[in-house]
């Protein structure tokens, strides 16, 4: 109790947990694009069940890892060398990770342009989304995220309470937000091309970081942030011309 009452107490407790927070609620964002395109091939009875579901699954997970913070910190000691660039778990991890993620987009990519292509090498049979499935690809996903941001969290703060604090506001914000960002997603089609862009975006940069070569965060945000604001500007005009049309 001393020890909560102390780190109440403390500023520079509470500018660590707002830093991580703000970090942790940034590094979401890549989830929830990837959690709104997915879901979204749900029928639509089944979106709002399976983004909980997957969200909440994904917050015991998180907290389940930050009891084993010390495991998780042992995933950055090198496993083997090759070349002389030595690989550790999380580096392969992060290599697995963004593989997956590069091959969804790529895949969704190709049902976009092609929309009934048939089997292909992408999908040999043509099997239809279930919840289950869905929930299981959120939480492979958020696994990879999760080491992530917990082994970068351990170099902001050592107080476990306030890595717990951050992950539940994160949490709360993803839950809060995944509804109306699937919607939008849904509502405009050529999101759904820039989301499955910034899903290679993000994947080619976990396989960059997983072979060590480290990608500034704020250029990946800035980069996406600004074709963003492109898209948006684009969604303007053509609701301006669809006005004028109807004139």
């Amino acid at each position: 109790m001393n020890y909560l009452q102390t780190l109440v107490s403390d500023p520079a407790a509470w500018i660590a947990l707002l830093t991580l927070i703000a970090m942790e609620v940034v590094l979401g964002i890549d989830n929830l694009i990837f959690i709104s395109i997915l879901t979204n091939k749900l029928p639509e009875k089944d979106r709002a069940r399976a983004r909980n579901i997957g969200i909440g699954a994904a917050l015991v997970m998180r907290l389940a890892l930050l009891g084993t913070i010390a495991f998780i910190v042992g995933l950055t000691a090198t496993v083997f060398t090759v070349f002389g660039k030595g690989f550790s778990w999380r580096d392969m991890i992060l290599i697995a990770g963004g593989l997956f993620l590069v091959w969804k987009a790529t895949k969704e990519i190709h049902h976009s342009v092609d929309p009934d292509p048939g089997p292909d090498v992408f999908t040999p049979q043509s099997v239809g989304l279930t919840v289950p499935a869905a929930i299981g690809q959120i939480l492979l996903l958020d696994l990879v995220f999760s080491i992530d941001s917990i082994i970068t969290a351990v170099g902001m703060t050592e107080h476990i309470p306030i890595m717990v604090v951050a992950i539940l506001v994160t949490v709360g914000v993803m839950l809060f937000a995944a509804t109306p960002l699937a919607n939008f997603i849904q509502a405009n089609p050529t999101i759904v091309m820039l989301a499955l862009g910034f899903l290679l975006l993000i994947g080619t940069t976990l396989i960059a970081e997983g072979f060590g070569a480290a990608i500034p965060k704020g250029y990946i945000y800035a980069a996406m942030a600004f074709s963003a604001l492109v898209e948006l500007l684009n969604m303007f005009s053509r609701r301006a011309r669809q006005r004028n049309a109807s004139r």
